[in-house]
């Protein structure tokens, strides 16, 4: 299936601004792509590329002051079916994880492992570790957060998700992680895109979404505890500890988002 990803952003930015920018999709999908998303900023600046420390393609610019807009459009092939589940894998002691899985065990930014850290427990002790244990955390976090970006704000940690019961895609995501990290399983925070190929209508305005991959089985998988079911036309963008190291932009200077349009739809 051929599918058309791609945003249209505009800031207002009331004088020069140092920006760096996380919106190209992840090097994973590199034979995936049959028109890559080149980032196009009007009015034209230079851009430079680098990669930061999780492998994540980063842009930095500086916007000039007045209206600044970014946007790409890329295209696709990605599998026109329901993505599978998570295979059975077993959960590893820590004492036997790779070495650079060890930091997605640690508390971060959004993710209070300290805070939660007997909360899960009593939790999810009795549940079977490995993936079906990452799954009952899913399961748990689905049922336990009302989803609705009325409740969204940047501040919002896993502890508050959980305590408030609220949130959008980023807060499940961030309790999930926060609760896999605190029974010894390693979890990375994942942001992209996810279509709505296979859905009913009526469909909410595109946005980018959030969801996490979990250290199982010797490899890392990917669950959604937002949508907790298979999804058509999933495009990973960035990953990281959680949403302050994949955020799409980061500004330096004072500025307002005049337009936020995202575009994921098949071809």
């Amino acid at each position: 299936m051929k599918l058309r990803v791609g945003y249209d952003l505009v800031y207002e930015c009331p004088q020069p601004t140092p920006m760096m920018l996380m919106l190209n999709t992840h090097f994973t999908h590199a034979n995936d792509v049959l028109v890559p998303d080149v980032l196009a900023v009007d009015p034209p600046v230079p851009i430079t590329q680098y990669r930061d420390g999780f492998g994540n393609l980063c842009s930095r610019v500086v916007a000039p002051q007045g209206l600044f807009a970014l946007s790409t459009s890329a295209l696709l092939e990605v599998a026109g079916e329901f993505e599978t589940r998570p295979h059975a894998g077993r959960q590893h002691p820590v004492e036997e994880l790779p070495d650079e899985c060890l930091v997605f065990l640690l508390g971060s930014r959004y993710c209070e492992t300290d805070l939660l850290s007997d909360i899960a427990w009593q939790l999810f002790a009795k549940t079977t570790p490995g993936s079906e244990r990452v799954q009952a955390i899913c399961d748990f976090v689905h049922r336990h957060i009302t989803f609705g970006y009325e409740h969204a704000r940047p501040t919002k940690t896993a502890w508050q998700a959980y305590q408030e019961r609220e949130g959008v895609c980023r807060d499940f995501a961030h309790l999930a992680v926060t609760l896999c990290r605190a029974m010894n399983i390693p979890a990375r925070y994942c942001t992209g895109y996810i279509s709505d190929v296979g859905l009913p209508p009526p469909y909410a305005s595109m946005d980018f979404a959030a969801w996490f991959e979990a250290y199982v089985g010797g490899a890392w998988q990917t669950f959604d505890p937002r949508n907790n079911a298979p999804r058509i036309g999933r495009v990973l963008m960035a990953r990281g500890r959680d949403a302050a190291d994949v955020a799409i932009s980061n500004t330096f200077g004072p500025t307002t988002l005049v337009k936020f349009v995202v575009h994921c739809e098949p071809e």
